[in-house]
């Protein structure tokens, strides 16, 4: 029964009926944002209760399939919770507390579930997911270059600009300005240039170190994996359309050879009654 369940999760309508109403879902998620008419509201409340009922019995399906196997799936367990968080609020024991305004914005959480249903969004997150050890070195890194640029601008500036490096966090907070380039240069920049005119030293270096070359190299970190993830997608993909068909030329050859097996047994046990009599 758990191999014919299996076969018929797995199958491809299957999955994009699933994938059909995570969609409608979130996007009816997003119409009861505006202000709608009692009936269209209604209907709207109908829709989000009959997917989620949907999703549920999908989660049941999958578990009794899978059995604990289930939960050795990471995007299984990334359904499991947004489902589970989402039915929060239509339980009854939350339903009388004013904690239910809150866990009712949960639900804008089954969006996620696109993550899981498209492939190439799977590979995005996969990749990025892949990339954090790498991206956390080069967050030290720059963490030690904002440290460092923090310490001087404070001695430097912190007299005459107190407001932006007055001490270590507010010329963190203002580095931090600097590197996202928000009213940087008319802001920032160049009153503390007008001020002191070697400054420009102090602020385009930083730039070039922390907007472009750390910045890039995240950005060249995520790129490139994306292209191993996919590339490993890929030889998975083409590793299971091969192995199917000599997986099934095996088991044909293993039930050939059992075959001969029970009919040698029978022999020999038919001439094993032979000389008995």
């Amino acid at each position: 029964m758990r191999a014919k369940l299996k076969n018929f999760i797995e199958r491809s309508w299957f999955q994009n009926i699933i994938l059909a109403l995570v969609i409608v879902n979130s996007l009816s998620l997003g119409i009861q944002t505006f202000s709608l008419p009692a009936d269209i509201a209604r209907v709207m409340s109908v829709l989000d209760t009959a997917c989620l009922a949907v999703f549920v019995v999908e989660i049941v399906l999958k578990l009794i399939a899978y059995g604990w196997r289930f939960f050795t799936d990471g995007w299984n367990i990334f359904d499991f919770l947004v489902v589970g968080v989402a039915l929060i609020p239509n339980m009854g024991v939350f339903a009388a507390l004013r904690i239910i305004r809150v866990l009712r914005v949960l639900r804008s959480l089954r969006a996620l579930r696109l993550v899981s249903r498209l492939e190439k969004l799977r590979i995005i997150v996969q990749a990025i997911l892949d990339s954090l050890p790498s991206i956390a070195w080069t967050g030290f890194l720059l963490a030690i270059i904002f440290y460092i640029f923090a310490v001087v601008g404070t001695m430097m500036f912190g007299k005459e600009f107190p407001d932006w490096f007055g001490n270590l966090w507010k010329s963190l907070y203002t580095l931090f300005q600097v590197m996202t380039m928000e009213s940087w240069s008319m802001g920032i920049a160049r009153p503390v240039i007008a001020a002191f005119g070697w400054a420009w030293a102090y602020f385009v270096p930083f730039i070039l170190i922390s907007a472009f070359v750390v910045m890039n190299v995240v950005v060249g970190v995520v790129v490139n994996t994306i292209g191993e993830v996919t590339e490993k997608s890929r030889a998975e993909v083409q590793l299971r359309k091969q192995g199917a068909p000599q997986l099934h030329e095996e088991l044909e050859k293993l039930q050939e050879q059992l075959k001969t097996v029970q009919l040698l047994l029978d022999q020999q046990a038919k001439a094993a009654e032979k000389k008995v009599e």
